[in-house]
């Protein structure tokens, strides 16, 4: 059963797989540039999706202080990459995450390596950018959070309608910001 395979067994296999893609395709994966290839592929693979492998809450308990101020918090542009989960082909960009606290906040890289654990999956923007607003909602227990997701999708730049400048924005809102147009204007003014 693939639940009782190690790490490095899961690699293996998935480096067979490989293999056998590279000849379907018309390839010859005995010849030089490409023997060592489903390996390198199978580690960047299990690398690109470690997020399965990692539980955002337990990371962000890590560091979590009290503060007893209100204000909003920001942390912009967070680059991330991420596999579209229909094409399997990356897609890049920034999220940026905003919150308001409540008695609690978080230590700033805890918000970069949230964003690394759920876009480490096969995924959609959409869905990306409202897991990342949730588990930091439910992590702090924050007044509110904001999270705007912006990103270029190789699955429409290389194939389909290639259009090479298309941008997709997300967000996503939790508490005070999905009720205060006020408050998302001005966490927006702050992201641009």
């Amino acid at each position: 059963m693939i639940e009782n395979l190690s790490d490095e067994e899961r690699v293996e296999r998935i480096a067979g797989h490989i293999g056998e893609i590279i000849s379907l395709i018309g390839e010859d994966g005995t010849r030089e540039g490409l023997v060592k290839t489903p390996m390198r592929a199978a580690k960047a693979l299990w690398f690109i999706t470690s997020g399965y492998r990692a539980k955002a809450e337990d990371m962000m308990q890590q560091a979590l202080f009290t503060h007893e101020g209100s204000q909003m918090i920001i942390v912009r542009d967070i680059e991330f990459y991420s596999l579209c989960e229909h094409h399997m082909l990356p897609f890049f960009g920034t999220i940026s995450i905003g919150y308001l606290p409540s008695g609690r906040i978080i230590g700033l890289s805890k918000l970069a390596r949230c964003v690394e654990v759920f876009a480490r999956r096969l995924q959609v923007q959409e869905r990306l950018t409202s897991e990342v607003c949730r588990a930091v909602a439910h992590e702090l227990g924050a007044e509110g959070v904001m999270v705007t997701c912006r990103a270029r999708h190789l699955c429409m730049q290389m194939r389909g309608v290639e259009k090479q400048e298309a941008t997709t924005v997300t967000t996503h809102a939790e508490g005070r910001f999905a009720d205060d147009a006020a408050l998302r204007a001005e966490f927006f003014q702050a992201v641009r």
